[in-house]
């Protein structure tokens, strides 16, 4: 009996000794203020921003109307170094001339090689090498995580704001009346203008591309998932267009 108390003694001991090791692990591995928390964000932030920046850009186009000549400016995000850039659909429809630029200063015509109006997805390319950002995965995201939202709101070139994803599987309605699925919400700040840039996570790479807000709403922004823009983009790149099955049912009125 006193032997089985004794190494009931001896095993409790041994529990409390390797709690309190791991509390002190714990107390060491831990930022001791808030400003070293502080510190990393914004190290973070900026790693990204220098990183990615390069590679967003201003794109400016021009449309004919009956009123005469109308221009327009948004975002969109380079992702091969032989020029090839995606954006908006809603950016480029229906434009008769399209003008990128980038932050050092440089401009170059580009021409659309095909555009999605169902997933608000355009591909656009520009006969030069340019840097290219590193395209991610959306599947993995988990609310919560760092946002980092890069473009051209307003016309201030490569304006970055960050937040955190506020929510994942979104659906929003695109302009051709379809439904977009698995739509990123975040409340990093999204003006007109930033549409077609990227949305970044905290590795500096593409986890959307920022296509809309709810006008009046504060910290409520979309952008449309990097899988989602991957599976587009690569249809455009071969067809120009995506290729979608449909079904029907045709009618005929027949004498009797």
């Amino acid at each position: 009996m006193n032997m089985a108390r004794a190494q009931h003694r001896d095993a409790a001991h041994e529990s409390a000794a390797a709690q309190e090791l791991a509390a002190a692990a714990l107390r060491a591995a831990a930022p001791q203020h808030d400003g070293e928390l502080l510190d990393a964000y914004s190290r973070t932030i900026t790693a990204v921003a220098d990183a990615a920046t390069p590679a967003v850009v201003a794109i400016h186009t021009r449309r004919s109307s009956t009123t005469g000549p109308q221009g327009g400016s948004a975002s969109g995000f380079v992702f091969t170094p032989d020029g090839l850039i995606l954006t908006n659909s809603h950016v480029v429809h229906g434009a008769s001339a399209l003008r990128v630029a980038t932050v050092r200063g440089e401009e170059y015509d580009a021409d659309l090689l095909g555009e999605d109006p169902h997933t608000d997805t355009a591909l656009i390319r520009v006969s030069a090498s340019m840097p290219a950002v590193t395209l991610g995965r959306s599947h993995a995201l988990r609310v919560g995580q760092v946002a980092i939202a890069i473009g051209n709101p307003l016309g201030f070139d490569c304006t970055v704001t960050a937040g955190v994803v506020s929510a994942l599987g979104r659906s929003l309605r695109a302009s051709s009346g379809r439904l977009i699925e698995d739509v990123i919400q975040t409340d990093a700040a999204i003006n007109p203008g930033n549409s077609g840039g990227p949305l970044m996570d905290s590795g500096g790479r593409v986890i959307g591309m920022n296509t809309a807000i709810i006008a009046g709403a504060q910290g409520i922004c979309f952008a449309i998932a990097i899988d989602t823009v991957q599976r587009v983009a690569l249809e455009l790149l071969r067809h120009g267009r995506v290729r979608r099955a449909s079904i029907g049912i045709g009618g005929q009125t027949v004498a009797v």
